[in-house]
Formats: structure tokens, C-alpha cells, sequence
């Protein structure tokens, strides 16, 4: 059984009398331990199509499973709760709350689980140190580079060891060189079984991943397999991680 399965997915909003599909019957399966990409130009409904994945919004016609779990109809508590336990997020803008030190940002999802406080630092750090920033754990947002940043975020999204990991343009706010080093650690976490799913607009992230989903007009455009086809490679990203300062 897949990890997520989509079957028959539509999404339609209705401003006035006018109808709008932003996602037109969509199935897809996203497989345990894969790393895909789901891109599509700015409006395609890829955007929509992750929220939906995220249980950050409902579809309007169609089923989904999670994890063995149905969960089209699920009540907002209890979509609450399975992103908690079971999803990651890492966005383009960090989240991270500028008050907070770096590790009480990653203890965040595990105060919503009702964690009691030794385990939390314990299991912060050791996410911290997956990512290479145990040493800043004490520091605040506005004292790191974006790299960093967005090192904190991500392991702010393993530390309740989530079922599937999305990333939504996750290097945009980053220069060319920041970004190589995030996708490379991606790479890492993929290859230590994360299931990660990289959302985005631009062919050159979406290059790094074995698998790409296109979306265009709300449907699915083009699949691409890169080891199925044969054409799987090394991609810039993995060639040397470079130290995110």
C-alpha cells in the first residue's frame, strides 16, 4: 500500500456563478521513503494539491488515504492532530518565531503533543544535530543566515518523526549557493528513508528528485521516473554539500 493515495481529487471554488477547478481529478500515489517533486508554474494547482496532501484543506469530490488512514472527511481536530503526528512542513519564509530560541522552535510540535520538557530538548537536539546546527540551538532566528534558518525549520519538521516531509520552495528565499547545500541535505534525509515531497515552479529543484509530478490547469500534465527510465543521475545539489554559513 502507498503511503498517500489519491483518488479522483477535484478541488472547485465558486466566486459568484463562476466555477474555478484547482485541481480537475487528480490520483496520485506518493510511496513510502520516495522523493518526488510536484511542480507547475505560479496558478497549475500545485500549490493546492499540497495542501490538500498536508490536510491543510479539504478536497471536493474524491478520496484520500494517509498512512492507512481516510481522510477527505475528517473533522478539523482530527486534521490537526494527523499533521501533528504524521507531517512535516518546511517553507520558503522559515515560520520560525523571532522571540524563540532555535531549539524551543523545534520543540514547538512536540509541546502541541503534550511531550514532557526532558524529552523534547533531548529529542530538539537531536534534530538539531542531524542538520548541523546543534551549536546555534541557543541562538535566535535573527541571529542566523537564511541557510540556517531554514536548517532549523527543517528539523523542526523531523523532530515528531513525521510520516512525510513537504517542502514548499523550500530554497527560494536563499541564493544559488545556500539552496545547493539545502536540496543536498534533502538528498541525505531521503536517503536515511524520509518520504519528502519538494514543491515548486522551478525545473532546476524539481531536477533533483528521482520522480517529478507536473501540474498544470489543476490536472496531471507529465510523471517522470528518472530510475524507471533508466536516466537517473547525480544531481549538482549531491556532489559536496558546502557549509551553509
Amino acid at each position: 500500500m502507498a503511503l498517500v493515495e489519491l483518488r479522483n481529487v477535484s478541488k472547485i471554488y465558486r466566486l459568484g456563478e463562476e466555477e474555478i477547478r484547482a485541481l480537475d481529478d487528480i490520483s496520485l500515489d506518493i510511496d513510502a521513503g520516495e522523493f518526488i517533486s510536484i511542480i507547475g508554474p505560479s496558478g497549475s494547482g500545485k500549490s493546492t494539491l499540497m495542501h490538500i496532501l498536508g490536510c491543510l484543506d479539504s478536497p471536493t469530490s474524491g478520496t484520500i488515504q494517509l498512512d492507512g488512514v481516510m481522510i477527505q472527511n475528517a473533522s478539523a481536530r482530527e486534521l490537526a492532530t494527523i499533521r501533528n503526528r504524521k507531517i512535516g512542513f518546511v517553507f520558503q519564509f522559515f515560520n520560525l518565531l523571532p522571540k524563540l530560541s532555535v531549539l524551543q522552535n523545534v520543540e514547538l510540535p512536540m509541546i502541541y503533543s503534550g511531550i514532557a520538557g526532558k524529552e523534547r530538548r533531548e529529542r530538539s537536539m537531536a534534530a538539531l544535530e542531524a542538520v548541523g546546527m546543534a551549536n546555534r540551538s541557543k541562538h535566535r532566528p535573527s541571529q542566523l543566515s537564511g541557510g540556517q534558518q531554514q536548517r532549523a525549520a527543517i528539523a523542526r519538521a523531523l523532530v515528531n518523526s513525521p510520516r512525510i516531509v513537504f517542502a514548499d520552495e523550500p530554497t527560494g528565499n536563499l541564493d544559488s549557493h545556500t539552496g545547493e547545500a539545502i536540496l543536498a541535505l534533502f538528498r541525505k534525509l531521503s536517503q536515511e528513508g524520509r518520504t519528502i515531497v519538494l514543491v515548486t515552479h522551478d525545473p532546476e529543484i524539481a531536477a533533483v528528485t528521482p520522480r517529478r509530478i507536473e501540474i498544470r490547469d489543476g490536472k496531471i500534465a507529465v510523471k517522470i521516473d528518472l530510475a524507471l527510465a533508466g536516466l537517473d543521475r547525480q544531481p549538482r545539489a549531491q556532489a559536496q554539500a558546502p557549509m551553509v554559513k
